[in-house]
This record gives structure tokens, sequence and C-alpha cells, in this order.
């Protein structure tokens, strides 16, 4: 039974991969895998609980008799459930996060990228647009706001192939712009809720990594643009009937909605509650000030009918399920006990967490970020500093203590390895479909140019290390 689950995982893999070339959601991949794991564990759920949780399960069985519904009423209220609330927080956390954006943006907050971005020259262009992406995505859902500088870049430049390119520098912007915090990724906001780093360190090791993988590239990227792009700049979006925010009623709403993320890690720190509960109260403050500043639109016509982005709903969504159905996936996987029988295969084969990193990478470029990623750190547990003497090769063992290299090494390689090939996620297939944009020429022209960045990062996360 653990063959069968190992399989199914891998056949998911494969059609998460090909997801562009077949068509089949990988929402949907995610969630399949998930359930028939799941399903298939409880079916034999004896075996398993007595080769992982035997222990535990005799202090849970206490007087009763044994029988197959005690065992499945144990796995559904002591393991099962424990990968529900693991997973449950970070979707909890991406939908407050979406909300946000969802909010902002309905309002016009994000209005001022438009105007700031307001040129014909390709230079500023480019670099105001991925700056701007850079620091948005460190600071809320980098899925979301890629994918809202995608639908400002295709409204003002004409062009497609100047599209395809900018397109490409936004992706890689949000990407890494998103790594380098515990609050813009999933990965970092896993590791940082399992207590394998913490926020400051996070920032601290991987904040010059991401710039280099996102500078380098788009400083070759802007090469391939020419001097004057090919811009048609539309009127800005009727602010009247559907919203009656002036300019500063804007400003505090963007404060409240960036600068309150701001303060997640600190709330966590304080209350040491999940982090999610931090980023809904700062979603409750800015949907009541959204009331508060519309209370004239309540009823009125006009507020039911403003303009919502549905794509960014949808696509949200989608994103949701995902990250619900892979990290479920991998609970179960991770339950059968294999992913110590592989981490003791890689330990005493590989034993050097940066070979491990480039093939993480490079898996994540043809796979999924978050697919690998999440793979990946579940093949080791934290392990306590004060634990190290107990292994024989405790220097190689300090990798996985708290704020240890190897999580660092997995958030960066996954994130930046994911841009190099435009199928390595969800931004950058979303970019795909929206400019019919075909793998060949991705490769051909953007590919050799990320992987210079991601290359430079690596040198520099190595040379960091060292220096500790």
């Amino acid at each position: 039974m653990t063959l069968i689950i190992v399989l199914l995982l891998i056949f998911g893999y494969i059609l998460i991969a090909t997801g562009h070339v077949t068509g089949v959601n990988r929402a949907a991949i995610a969630m399949f895998i998930c359930t028939v794991g799941w399903v298939v564990y409880v079916c034999w759920g004896f075996d398993f609980v007595m080769s992982q949780h035997p222990h535990e399960y005799a202090e849970y069985l206490l007087e009763q008799d044994a029988d197959g519904n005690i065992v499945k009423e144990y796995i559904q209220a002591n393991v099962f459930l424990k990968y529900v609330g693991r997973a449950a927080s970070i979707v909890m956390f991406l939908l407050a996060t979406m909300s946000i954006i969802e909010i902002l943006h309905n309002n016009g907050c994000f209005d001022f990228i438009t105007e700031w971005i307001r040129t014909r020259n390709s230079k500023r262009l480019l670099w105001t647009i991925t700056l701007a992406t850079f620091v948005i995505s460190a600071n809320l859902d980098n899925l979301t706001t890629a994918t809202m500088m995608l639908v400002i870049m295709r409204s003002i430049i004409k062009s497609r192939r100047q599209r395809m390119l900018v397109g490409a520098a936004i992706v890689l912007a949000a990407n890494c712009g998103g790594c380098f915090t515990v609050i813009g990724d999933p990965i970092g906001l896993i590791l940082w809720g399992d207590g394998a780093v913490t926020a400051t360190d996070f920032s601290l090791h991987l904040a010059l990594p991401a710039l280099a993988a996102w500078l380098i590239p788009t400083i070759l990227i802007n090469r391939q643009l020419p001097d004057r792009l090919d811009i048609e700049w539309v009127a800005p979006p009727y602010r009247g009937d559907d919203t009656r925010l002036n300019r500063w009623q804007r400003l505090v709403m963007l404060f409240v909605g960036i600068g309150g993320l701001w303060f997640i890690p600190t709330f966590h720190n304080i209350t040491k509650l999940s982090p999610f509960l931090g980023a809904l109260c700062v979603l409750c403050v800015l949907w009541v000030i959204n009331e508060v500043f519309n209370r004239k639109l309540m009823d009125a016509d006009q507020m039911a009918d403003r303009r919502i982005p549905h794509v960014l709903q949808y696509g949200s969504i989608q994103q949701m399920l995902f990250v619900m159905g892979i990290m479920l996936g991998m609970g179960v996987m991770k339950e059968t006990g294999v992913m110590g029988d592989i981490s003791a295969w890689i330990d005493y084969n590989v034993h050097n967490i940066w070979i491990m990193g480039a093939v993480a990478g490079l898996l994540s470029a043809v796979v999924d970020t978050f697919t690998v990623a999440i793979t990946n750190i579940s093949l080791y547990p934290v392990i306590e500093s004060e634990q190290l003497r107990l292994w024989a090769d405790s220097d190689y063992m300090a990798n996985f203590t708290q704020n240890g290299s190897y999580w660092m090494v997995m958030a960066y390689a996954t994130a930046s390895g994911g841009c190099l090939l435009s199928v390595g996620s969800t931004s950058g297939l979303a970019l795909m479909k929206m400019e019919h944009m075909r793998l060949g020429w991705y490769i051909k022209n953007l590919t050799p140019k990320i992987l210079a960045g991601v290359v430079a990062g690596f040198v520099i996360l190595w040379i960091e290390t060292l220096c500790v």
C-alpha cells in the first residue's frame, strides 16, 4: 500500500508537470491525489498506525477493544486532522491576503502604480513595474500580485513580443520578491509556522540572493527591448459612481493593508498564535474602513455592480485548493514512513544541501514550485540545537536546525528555479495563457538570462553561509 501511495503521488506530479500540455487543472490533480491517498491509507490504517504510532495508539485504546472503526477514529482525530490544520492555516492566510488585494484593487488603491509607470521609455517602465511587483509581492500573495501586474501591463503595451518580455520580468520579480519574506510565499509561511525559520533571519539570508535573481535577468531583458515601447495609454478607470474615494482615502487603505501585513511577524512573536489570525485581523480592519469610506454607496445600485476582477478570484480559489491538496497528499506520504527512508538515502549518498538545492531548482522549473518545495521540506524535521550532539555528523545536521541553511536553500532554489521555464509557477502559466506564449520561445529568449540570476543568487547564499 505504501508503494501504491508513492506511485499515486508520482503520477500526480507527472500530471502537474504536463498540465500545460494535457489541459488538466493542477488544482483538480492535487485534490485527487490527497483524497485517494488518504482513502488508501485508512483502508490499511492498522498497519500504518502500528508502524508509525504504536505507542500513541496503545494509549488511545486504553480499555477499548481494537477494531477497524477504532483505528479509523484514531487516524481521523490524531493523524489526519493534524495535517488538515496545518494546510488550513496556510489556506486561510492566502484567503486573507488575497481578499486584502481584492479590496485595495476594487477601490483603486493600485492606480498609483499606473500613474507611476506612465512613460514610453522602455527602461523606466520595465524597472518601475518590476520594482513595484517585487515590493508588493514581498508583502502580499505573489501569485495575485503577478496576475494584477500582468493585467496592468497588458492594458498598456500593444506589442505582443514586448508584452512577453515585460511579462516574464514581472513573473520573475513576483517570485523573487515573495521568496525572501515569510509572508510573501506559501513556502516561507510554512517554514515559519513549523518553526524552521524566524522572520528576521529568513529575510536577512534571502534578501540579497533574491535581489540578484531578479536584477541580473531584468538587466538582460532590458537589452532586448527597444528604447521606445509600443504603448497605448487608456483613460484611467472611472472612479465616480463605483467609488467615491479620493486620493488620501485610497492612501489610507493602502497603508492599512500593506502596513498591517508588516505587523504580522510581530503579532506572531507576541501572541504565538498562527500568522493567519493576524492576517484576518488586518482584513477585518481594512474591511471596516472600506465600508466606512463607501458608506454612501452601500444602498446604491452602483455598489452592487462594482467592477470585481473575477479572473483573480477564480485563480485564487484554484491556488488555495492546489495548496490544500498538495499539503494533504504530502502528509499521507509522510505518514507511510517512506519520507524517512528517502531522507536517509539522500544523507548517505548525496550528503550535500547545495546539490539538493540545485536539483530542487531544476525540478521546480518542470513540475511546480510549491510541489517541489513542500516535498523537500517534508523530508526532514526541524532539529533542536541541543540534539546536535546526538548526531555523528553534527556539522551536516546543523543545516536542519532552526534557521539552518537547508530551509533557506530550498526556499530560494524552488522560488527562483520555478522561473527557469514558464510552466514552473502558476503565474508563469498565467502569462503563457494570456499571451499564447510557446515554451520553446521562452527557453530560447529567457531561460539563459534567468539561469544567470539564479546561479548568482546561489553563490551569494553560499557565501553568506560561510560567513555565518
